[in-house]
């Protein structure tokens, strides 16, 4: 049995007919639409770097508008935790009309290649960046062996 060309294209053109009317949905109420799933690396909060220099780690995070009275950090061995909470900036007596910057708190765990000296990390906070300084434990550090 053979399938007429139209019959396809007039397929095709009913799928793009419910795809338009979808996307216009999206664009009336003027929400933010991203294509994909929504469980996707892209949409973790605080999207992170992280750097190995031979004896430490760095990890840079991007927090714009957290203060560093609203974030926490842990460490034990090679697992590495960053939480923080960002706060509603509305003045009092204010009515809201449109929010899109969100207000709420997030939770990042990493766990590292290799174990760290939490005794001598440093943390930094500086335009919006947390910047991260993870000295690897004397453990985890590469040995050179003389050969006899």
């Amino acid at each position: 049995m053979f399938t007429r060309f139209n019959d396809i294209n007039r397929l095709f053109n009913a799928m793009d007919f419910f795809r338009n009317r979808l996307d216009g949905l999206y664009s009336d109420t003027d929400w933010p639409y991203t294509p994909g799933l929504k469980w996707s690396m892209e949409d973790r909060f605080p999207k992170t770097n992280l750097y190995e220099d031979g004896d430490l780690f760095e990890i840079r995070a991007e927090v714009p508008g957290i203060g560093k009275e609203d974030l926490n950090v842990k460490i034990q061995g090679n697992y590495l935790e960053i939480s923080g909470r960002k706060k509603s900036t509305t003045p009092e007596k204010y009515s809201i009309h449109r929010t899109e910057r969100d207000i709420t708190s997030f939770t990042r765990s990493f766990t590292l290649p290799a174990d760290v000296d939490s005794e001598k990390v440093k943390a930094r906070l500086e335009n919006g960046i947390l910047s991260l300084t993870l000295p690897k434990s004397e453990a985890a550090k590469p040995k050179q062996i003389q050969i006899a």
